[in-house]
């Protein structure tokens, strides 16, 4: 995991998102408003899911297993009418070893959870935390649901500026490899743009339109991965 670590200081969610459609996996995205609580704030590790209810204890209990540099993964059905995470499991995450967490819902003390410096992903704050208890669901522990998304403790978690990604564990080192390829085929595009060679120009786009002009049936993505282009994935 210290070397993912290291791999992705270099790298964000969106090259390993590409990787994931190059490799032909689901990208599978927090939803859109999913965002850290401090801009700039990144994280990677395992998923330790918990289904929240209504009471702090699930947080505990997924505590108690969770190996170190995981990240509490908390489903509270997205829901935006109350909070279920606040500054004191926050710290508690950061007391068991926790790397972070994400939250398919809101957070609640802000300014403390700035404060306390753990990265925290949500989908904003609210005042109000709980509003009612419901009973314990079966595989509370298991998995979490994101949006559309089953998120286990199979699944790495990584985290920046652009949003929250699930990747499957076991294909993370594929996954990484792919996506520093990429990121250095942009690197060099984007050095070649300042350079005054335009984006148009590298990818031969005139030779892509001339060519679908005969082909109607030609992708861009196509005509790219020919040339030798990632600028789509």
């Amino acid at each position: 995991m210290d070397d993912l670590k290291q791999r992705f200081a270099t790298l964000t969610t969106a090259h390993l998102a590409d990787a994931c459609v190059r490799a032909g996996l689901p990208v599978r995205c927090a939803p859109a408003p999913t965002r850290a609580v401090v801009p700039g704030s990144r994280l990677l590790g395992p998923a330790v899911p918990a289904r929240h209810v209504g009471s702090v204890d699930v947080f505990l209990e997924a505590f108690e297993q969770a190996v170190p540099g995981g990240v509490l993964v908390v489903d509270n059905g997205g829901r935006v009418d109350e909070s279920c995470v606040g500054d004191l499991v926050v710290l508690e995450a950061r007391a068991a070893g926790l790397a972070g967490v994400v939250i398919w819902g809101l957070h609640r003390d802000t300014a403390d959870i700035r404060e306390i410096g753990l990265p925290v992903f949500s989908l904003g704050s609210l005042p109000t935390g709980p509003l009612s208890v419901g009973p314990r669901v079966d595989g509370g522990l298991a998995e979490a649901i994101v949006g559309v998304w089953r998120i286990g403790p199979s699944d790495l978690v990584l985290g920046d500026d652009d949003g929250v990604l699930f990747v499957p564990a076991e294909r993370a080192e594929e996954l990484f490899t792919l996506a520093e390829g990429i990121r250095d085929t942009e690197r060099r595009q984007a050095d070649r743009i300042r350079a005054g060679e335009s984006l148009r120009e590298q990818v031969r786009f005139a030779d892509f339109l001339a060519a679908r002009a005969t082909d109607p049936a030609l992708s861009f993505r196509a005509h790219l991965r020919a040339v030798g282009g990632a600028i789509e994935e």
